[in-house]
């Protein structure tokens, strides 16, 4: 099975943070994100459109923009950089290139980058850009000098990179006009550049006449891969929406959680990553920092012994279960022991139709699987056919999973998806496996609801017609969290001295007056339906609901309040069986004894009756 090398976790979480993890916590990654913006800066670049439509150059820098603060919002240690190519002025390391300008360094993105990126945006940035780049000229352009800087960039970076990636904006399919030595310079420089790990993207914008990426570009950026799966587009970005969704499928790479093996049947593997497709967004904790220096702090957590005050090691820190009054002590290799049943790794069990998974059966957010050709070679080809015939046969494969060591096997349905592309052509969603996880038996609760009156036909056929004129498709993409866009937008507002944030549009409100032109006299007809004459659902409750019934009104037997004896009591201390017993039972026994306690917990309610009543 192949290594995790890209992934690591922490070994030292207690496991109450493996079971946050399991239900889709935070994976840590080892190195940066680093990404280049190599911006063609000719005259041809900022040329508007028809009917005053934004220059490619206006296109790009609302990218750029739109880059920096999503960085900043999610991964604020990455680093990006901004080199503009094809320029009056020169600014580069050792300024041994001309007509490159480094307008931003390989950093980590900030307020003031942002602010310098929004001044280049519209008329106003086209004149600056003018005067003070001298961008929009007749300068002479070198693709190849203008890679060549952007490899120093990289490698004046000291810190380790995870993923290089760099993307060049342009609209000239023959950026030196046909110059072979220079064009063969920049094939030799871009290649240079790919066997050091870099991925070079094109964004090519439209022009007059097409784009033609066989002319040149072909050879320059990079392929498709197994770990690219959006490749070479060939037609060209003409408005700022397709723009932004190539630049945003692309700036990010696609991190495995794992990298696991998928046995068939012995002898039979097939390697896959496991990726992420959905992870709960939280606002980012907030940092503590000292009061006079305004500075960061960092907060380290010591154990000490109760009764020396002695600092102990982590060796010396050992687990406790308590089984009746007996306290079990173990150690934390055996405790990994206890946990771990087999190495990481997918085992396929057997196949299921389609209609035997049901929407109950979702538990927590599915991974996806796709194949990894690196690891074990013909892994693609069988991954594919299997998709292919599961799809086919609308089928499922249960299997057997365990995503990482000392980690308890879960039950996963792997469901087929195939490939699907828009009219770009751009994938909409790629082809593999969505892993559903299947609950257990233990998981699984039986409800004790509440009898309620049911409906009748009129009601149930009226409702129906409710529902139909209220029908939309729905697309989670379409639904961003307003309480996590209206934080950054204040955070926005304060970074970059706006008078005030960005409105943001909540997106989850429903339109009442659409809804309401839409059902028309259906929601009255089924008040009518369902309510008595003269009841104003709106108005508040004239009482409340009579003691000893439901919600719904239906009578329900009163529990009786437990009071406790004793000789029960000390029977319960005595057999190790006070433990069974709820908060609220050992609070009235609290008071019914007279046992005087500040503790609310169950174990320090326990100790107090222990001390007032044991033998």
């Amino acid at each position: 099975m192949a290594e995790w090398n890209a992934y690591y976790h922490n070994e030292e979480e207690d496991e109450d943070q493996e079971e946050g993890e399991e239900s889709g916590g935070d994976f840590k990654f080892t190195g940066r994100d680093s990404l280049v913006f190599l911006v063609d800066a000719s005259k041809e670049m900022f040329i508007k459109g028809e009917n005053d439509e934004p220059s490619n150059f206006d296109m790009t820098m609302q990218c750029v923009r739109s880059v920096y603060t999503s960085k900043i919002i999610s991964n604020h240690r990455d680093l990006v950089a901004l080199v503009f190519y094809g320029v009056e002025q020169s600014k580069n390391p050792r300024n041994s290139f001309k007509h490159v300008y480094v307008y931003h360094d390989l950093d980590e993105p900030g307020a003031k980058r942002v602010q310098d990126v929004e001044a280049l945006r519209g008329d106003k940035g086209a004149r600056l850009a003018e005067e003070t780049l001298g961008c929009g000229g007749e300068a002479e352009t070198s693709l190849g000098d203008a890679l060549w800087c952007c490899s120093n960039l990289y490698s004046d970076i000291k810190l380790r990179l995870s993923h290089k990636r760099l993307m060049l904006f342009t609209c000239r399919d023959q950026p030196h006009a046909g110059d072979s030595a220079r064009d063969r310079q920049a094939r030799t420089k871009a290649g240079d550049l790919k066997e050091t790990g870099v991925v070079i993207d094109l964004m090519h914008l439209t022009r007059p006449g097409g784009f033609d990426v066989s002319l040149f570009f072909r050879d320059v950026v990079s392929h498709q891969d197994d770990e690219d799966e959006l490749g070479l587009q060939l037609e060209p970005s003409r408005k700022l929406e397709d723009l932004q969704k190539r630049v945003q499928a692309k700036e990010q790479k696609k991190r495995t959680l794992a990298r696991l093996s998928l046995c068939l049947a012995e002898g039979m593997n097939v390697a896959v990553g496991v990726y992420a497709t959905a992870v709960t967004t939280r606002k980012p904790p907030p940092v503590r920092l000292n009061r006079e220096t305004n500075e960061a702090v960092r907060s380290k957590t010591r154990t000490f012994h109760t009764q020396t005050g002695s600092l102990l090691l982590p060796s010396e820190v050992k687990k406790a279960q308590m089984y009746g009054e007996k306290q079990i002590v173990m150690e934390k290799d055996e405790v990994d022991s206890m946990k771990k049943f087999e190495d990481p790794g997918l085992h396929l069990i057997g196949f299921k139709p389609m209609d035997k998974l049901k929407l109950h059966h979702h538990i927590r957010p599915s991974v996806f699987l796709y194949p990894e050709e690196e690891q074990i070679t013909g892994s693609a080809c069988l991954f594919n056919a299997l998709l292919k015939r599961c799809s086919e046969r609308q089928v499922f494969a249960v299997c057997r999973y365990i995503p990482r060591r000392n980690h308890p096997p879960r039950f996963v349905a792997l469901v087929p998806q195939v490939e699907v592309l828009d009219q770009g052509p751009i994938q909409i969603t790629p082809p593999g496996f969505n892993a559903i996880f299947i609950p257990f038996a233990d998981d699984i609760r039986t409800l004790d609801l509440p009898p309620c009156p049911g409906a009748n036909s009129l009601q149930v056929q009226k409702m129906k017609e409710i529902v139909s004129k209220i029908r939309f498709k729905y697309k989670s993409d379409s639904f961003e969290n307003p309480v996590i866009q209206q934080h950054f937008r204040n955070l926005e507002a304060l970074a970059l001295d706006m008078m005030a944030p960005e409105n943001i549009e909540d997106f989850i409100m429903p339109k009442v007056e659409q809804m309401d032109r839409r059902l028309g006299p259906l929601a009255q007809e089924f008040r009518d339906l369902v309510y008595p004459a003269g009841y104003d659902p709106d108005s508040k409750p004239a009482s409340k609901r009579k003691p000893g019934t439901n919600a719904c009104g239906v009578d329900r037997p009163l529990r009786p309040k437990v009071e406790l004896q004793e000789a029960d009591l000390r029977h319960h201390i005595e057999h190790g069986t006070i433990g069974k017993l709820t908060v609220p039972v050992l609070k009235d026994a609290c008071k019914q004894f007279g046992v005087r306690t500040t503790g609310t917990k169950k174990q320090e309610l326990i100790d107090a009756l222990k001390a007032k009543l044991a033998p």
